[in-house]
């Protein structure tokens, strides 16, 4: 069949993990003369194979000759459209999606929605947690939350997924919701051309008037930009006061954002401000095991506590891990061992996999003569605590365990292993005899 063969001359041009995400869902469904049909999971699943596969489908169907044809994605059992010949030669295909009975005008806006970012697919821990039942609020229209959420975090670590998961929450339980969904970015291109074509008037009514729901994802890239944030400012003083919802995400706390007007950042805070951390070890498994059964990975208790021991950090990091371990399994026969993880976390991790903050305590015990017992115990000895705060501050700095994994480890929690990483700060910046000594340390940990 025609379209296998298509499927087939894909596979070989893309890598295994693109290829299973975003052609191999596609079926054929029919073809009525120069159309060819394809059907895909929804229509945002559409938008994106349209953009970045349809010509390289279209390119595949004439190398098995089908010259010029028009590739339709239709979605689901969604039943395709039987045109006469007469009728076709008439009227061309739309090139926008008509809108549906009893759907206002001005309808939901989106771009390129990842179909597996639901809620469903999302790992929650200790260090999301907040995050993810504000976005669930938000959806369900609760007040708990406030007019506006805002959720900061460094990359990779799940704010792309949660506003993806709102927007699909949305969109499927409420259709008739006026969600737009775009970046900073797409924000400020949009009104830049507003102004080249005066249409300035379009562009803010198309936000105050037609938008129930405002999902803006990296805010930070508006540094500088006076003119944007006046705009969005204005946008969102208009939703709030309206009683419609606001989700906008950064990479950075609101105080801790440079070149953005004070008025903006108190319009962006003024419901609550939500961060997300790395997550720790017992989500980073829950992360691990989901992953493998999406790949249709058989991992073993051992393979999974050392893919959790060694790939920390953001998401996307675990996602590579088991992604390049189903990969070379498949080159390698299928066979999974400790030694083909170990060579792949190697490769996605790119530091030294032996060291852990249990080495680097060793260590600092033996330098400053205090046992490993004394660290760990609840001595405020300054002949515990300085060799103890000292051993904090080189975990976080030559691992990437979680303040959580390292206050577990000297029987602290979080924020006393967040105290002692300042402490050792401070010193080092006062005190040029400590800043020798642990230029010293620093030296001795990369040798382990």
């Amino acid at each position: 069949m025609i379209w296998n063969n298509v499927k087939e001359a894909l596979k070989s041009s893309l890598s295994d993990n693109i290829y299973q995400l975003w052609i191999e869902p596609l079926e054929f469904a029919e073809s009525q003369g120069k159309q060819f049909y394809i059907s895909s999971p929804d229509r945002y699943f559409s938008a994106y194979v349209k953009q970045n596969f349809g010509s390289a489908i279209e390119e595949k169907l004439q190398e098995n000759g089908i010259d010029n044809a028009n590739v339709i994605f239709c979605e689901g059992r969604q039943q395709v459209p039987v045109v006469s010949t007469a009728v076709a030669k008439k009227k061309k295909s739309p090139k926008v999606q008509m809108r549906l009975p009893n759907i206002p005008v001005g309808g939901s806006r989106v771009r390129n929605l990842h179909p597996k970012y639901t809620f469903e697919e999302f790992a929650v821990g200790e260090s999301n947690i907040l995050a993810e039942s504000a976005c669930r609020s938000m959806v369900g229209d609760s007040e708990l939350v406030g007019p506006c959420l805002y959720i900061n975090s460094d990359t990779g670590l799940g704010k792309s997924h949660l506003t993806h998961a709102v927007a699909h929450q949305v969109l499927r339980e409420s259709p008739m919701t006026r969600l737009h969904y775009l970046t900073a970015k797409q924000f400020a291109a949009e009104m830049v051309q507003g102004i080249k074509t005066r249409t300035m008037d379009e562009f803010k009514r198309k936000y105050q008037e037609h938008c129930d729901i405002l999902l803006v994802e990296d805010i930070h890239s508006l540094t500088g930009k006076k003119k944007t944030q006046e705009e969005l400012n204005d946008i969102l003083d208009f939703l709030i006061n309206t009683g419609k919802r606001v989700i906008v995400t950064s990479n950075s706390a609101p105080g801790e954002l440079v070149g953005i007007d004070n008025e903006f950042r108190s319009r962006m805070t003024s419901g609550l401000v939500t961060t997300i951390n790395a997550p720790d070890s017992s989500t980073r498994r829950r992360i691990v095991e989901r992953k493998a059964v999406q790949h249709q990975l058989n991992l073993g208790e051992d393979l999974v506590d050392y893919l959790v021991s060694h790939v920390r950090g953001d998401v996307r990091k675990i996602d590579s891990a088991v992604i390049a371990v189903r990969a070379k399994a498949q080159l390698t026969g299928g066979y999974i061992d400790m030694d083909l993880v170990r060579e792949v976390v190697a490769s996605v991790v790119g530091q030294n996999l032996n060291l852990t903050a249990a080495m680097i305590c060793d260590l600092v015990s033996r330098q400053f003569k205090v046992s490993v017992k004394e660290l760990q115990s609840k001595s405020r000895k300054k002949i515990v605590t300085v060799p103890r705060q000292i051993a904090m501050y080189l975990s976080r700095k030559h691992t990437e365990d979680s303040l959580a994994d390292i206050g577990k480890l000297f029987n602290r929690d979080h924020s006393t292993v967040l105290h002692s990483i300042k402490v050792v700060t401070n010193k080092l910046i006062r005190d040029t005899s400590v800043n020798a000594q642990l230029e010293i340390l620093d030296d001795k940990v990369k040798q382990l």
